[in-house]
Order: C-alpha cells, then structure tokens, then sequence
C-alpha cells in the first residue's frame, strides 16, 4: 500500500471512516473485477481519491454502493463498497500509475525488483498494466495517452535535471497526470464547471505527492547513491517544505471553488490529512524510522517497564507511549478545546480537537461537517481488528476480493489530534496509526 493520505480511523469519525472504507474496497473489487488478482496490488490510499470526488459530485441515487462478502482483511465480515464509474475510474488511473511506480523501483534496482529475473517479469506485468488501463479508460471516455505520455516523459527529465534546477520541473509529468484524473471525474459526474478546479486541484496534487515521496526516499536514497530529485537539484528541505505547504493551500482554494452535492469527506482527505502527511513526512521522528528500517509494532506487555523510571501522570506527557492517550493533561475522552498553538495561523489558544487549528481557522462546523459524531473509541467487535481493508464476495476466485486498508486496533482509546510525536492524542500510540513513521 503507497500513497500520501492514511487518515487514522478516530480522526474520521464513524461514519466519514465507513464511506472511507468503502471507497477503498471498491477500488480492490474494481482493479479485480476489471484486470484480475494481480492487479489488487495496484490498491493504494491516493487512487481512491478519483471515487471520493466523483461521488461527492454526484448526486445521491442507488447503485453507488453494493454489497461485499467476507474478506481477511476486514475480519472476515460483509461490508457495502463504492462501485461505479467513479471506481472504474480510480482503478484505470491506479493501474498506470501503478506500473510507472513498478519500473521506477526495477530502475532503481530496489530490493528483489534490481535482480534480473524479476526485473524482466515486472517490466512485462507494467507493459500489461499500461495496456490494460487505456483499455479500460477508453470505456470511460478517459484518455490514459496522457498518463502514459507523462510516465514516458519523466526519465527524459530526471536524466537532463541538474544542481540548480527547478523542483517543479521535474514534479511537471506527476503534475500533468493527476490533474487530468481530477478534471475527468466532473465530466463523468456531470459537472464540467468543476473541470477547471478540480484540475488545478491535481495538479497541486501530483505535485505533493512527489515532493512528500522525494523526502521520504531521501536518506535511502543517499545511503544507495538512488537518484532523487532533491539531491540532484540540490534544494534546501525547508524551500521543499515551502512548495508542500503551498500545495495544500492551493487545493484547498481550487476545492472551494468546486460544487460538491457532499464534500464532507473530500475536506477531509484533501484539508487536515494532508497538512497532516506535510507534517508526518517532515517529522525528524519519521526519517528516523526510515533510517532504522521496518520493524515489529508491538505494544509493551501491560505491568511490564524495561527501564527503573517513573511513571508518568496519565494523560501529562508528550512522549510516545501509553501515557499519550489524552493531548497535554486533558481529561480522557473529554472533548473540551485544549490549548495549544494553532498549525494554520501560529497563534495560541483554544485548539479544535478534531483538526488542531484554532477557533478562527476551524471549519468543522462549516458545510454540513461531521460535527456530529462523537469520538469513537473503538471496539474490535464492532470496527474489526488491526487492518481492516477491502473484500469481495471472496478471497479468491469467483467475484470476492479484498485490499489492504488503514485500520486500527480494536480497544483503543484516547482524543484525536496531531499524533503522539508533537504532544497530539494518539488513537493508540504507535500501532493503529502511522503518526510515528
């Protein structure tokens, strides 16, 4: 699973977390139902995002949603998933971008992808995946010709790139092909006046994305002489951190000027989780995980301590633990304000709980958001276990399925916030969430 949105399933709230959900498996059911079982490995957190903004310009009717068998990766449980032209869609644009991904990391030579027998295999599965994706995009009336002209454009750029050059020059293919993925889901919503800001919405998009993977890649990348575009342009991270925060403003303005029959979700995705994974990708904590690799998230035994230290007053500290469950000394499960500084204006105050920002920046209540739901602590009855995903009416064979979602661990508790690496309530620190990577 790639990609730069991973909202934590306590800062959705229940019912944005289920739609969320459901967008996903119905991107797994689409890839499969259209291209085969090999094709659910193209499932990522980004691609869903072309079914998000395609069903929230639509109008409400039936046939938006069908039912799903058990899946492992739900639990074993039934669900109802997105389908539809807005899935179709997601899936076609998925599968190229996918297969662009694929040849990037043979170049690359990474991991099993840099030996040659497996190489050869990759580089023939993307070619299928190329010619899959214009097959079905042409059903949509979606011309893959400029993903594809993108992707065949990029190498040419990378290789002429050089100490001083532009990082959006570079970004401009990535750029190209997200916002035609955008624009085209008014046209299939039957909204073309959301054409043109749905585009720029893109191609900010695009941009983001390869910046935030450029960062993430970067100690990797110098540890193995990779190419990277930050290091061969030799630009300072902090005008890169610059050009991200400018990104997520500017969609949120394109987004403004769009007409949504229900932008709830899309806000979601495109507003805090993004200034989120801005935030999450730049954390020092997080480049310290990627240094030290991949490793086991396994909670502590409870009564169990490695070390003679005291124990923290509950609730009170800032470090990554247990203790994080509540943000800065707040009651658990209090869904009082608490104080602390705005990530938006910089001022101090009372700060929103469910986006961090302060009272002037806050826009939960705005445009019928989801105010309404309470914090939901979990229960792994009820909102299944560790990794819930996407399924079909099976596993394997006849028309089940399932893709690897974002999930959470069943009893968890605490306040949503920013994460447990900057003092915010973590859902349950270091496990269900990614707010320490």
């Amino acid at each position: 699973m790639f990609g730069i949105i991973r909202p934590c399933r306590h800062r959705l709230g229940e019912g944005l977390r289920t739609e969320w959900m459901a967008h996903l498996c119905g991107l797994c059911l689409a890839l499969r139902g259209e291209h085969g079982q090999l094709a659910r490995v193209a499932t990522n957190y980004d691609g869903l995002i072309v079914s998000v903004l395609t069903e929230a310009q639509s109008e409400r009717a039936g046939g938006w949603r069908r039912g799903a068998g058990p899946c492992p990766l739900r639990g074993m449980r039934s669900a109802d998933v997105a389908q539809g032209e807005g899935a179709r869609l997601a899936a076609t644009v998925s599968l190229v971008l996918a297969a662009a991904k694929v040849r990037d990391h043979v170049s690359d030579g990474d991991g099993l992808l840099g030996r040659r027998p497996v190489s050869i295999a990759a580089r023939r599965i993307a070619r299928g995946w190329d010619r899959a994706g214009a097959a079905s995009g042409e059903r949509l009336g979606f011309d893959t010709a400029v993903l594809l002209d993108a992707v065949a454009r990029q190498p040419e750029i990378e290789r002429l790139a050089g100490p001083g050059d532009s990082l959006l020059t570079i970004t401009e293919p990535t750029e190209t092909a997200t916002a035609a993925a955008f624009a085209h889901t008014a046209i299939l919503a039957g909204r073309p006046g959301n054409a043109e800001p749905l585009d720029e919405a893109g191609r900010l998009f695009g941009r983001l994305a390869h910046l935030l993977d450029a960062v993430e890649d970067l100690d990797a990348d110098k540890a193995t002489g990779a190419w990277n575009p930050i290091t061969v342009t030799g630009s300072d991270l902090t005008e890169v951190r610059r050009l991200c925060d400018d990104a997520v403003y500017g969609i949120r303005l394109a987004l403004s000027h769009a007409e949504f029959t229900d932008g709830r979700l899309v806000r979601a995705l495109l507003g805090d989780e993004l200034d989120r994974a801005v935030d999450r990708v730049f954390s020092p904590c997080h480049h310290q995980h990627h240094r030290q690799g991949p490793r086991l998230r396994l909670l502590p035994r409870p009564g169990i301590r490695t070390t003679a230290e005291p124990l923290p007053t509950p609730g009170t500290t800032t470090e990554c633990g247990i203790g994080t469950l509540t943000p800065q000394g707040a009651p658990a499960m209090s869904r009082h304000p608490v104080d602390g500084q705005c990530r938006r204006c910089g001022r101090w105050g009372p700060l929103c709980r469910d986006c961090g920002y302060c009272t002037s920046c806050c826009t939960c209540g705005d445009d019928g958001a989801d105010v309404g739901e309470p914090w939901q602590g979990g229960d792994s009855r009820q909102d299944g276990a560790g990794r819930d995903g996407s399924g079909g009416d099976g596993w394997s064979g006849g028309p089940g399925g399932g893709g690897r979602g974002s999930g959470g661990s069943g009893n968890s508790g605490g306040g949503s916030g920013d994460g447990c690496c900057d003092g915010g309530g973590c859902c349950n620190p270091c496990k269900c969430c990614d707010c320490c990577d």
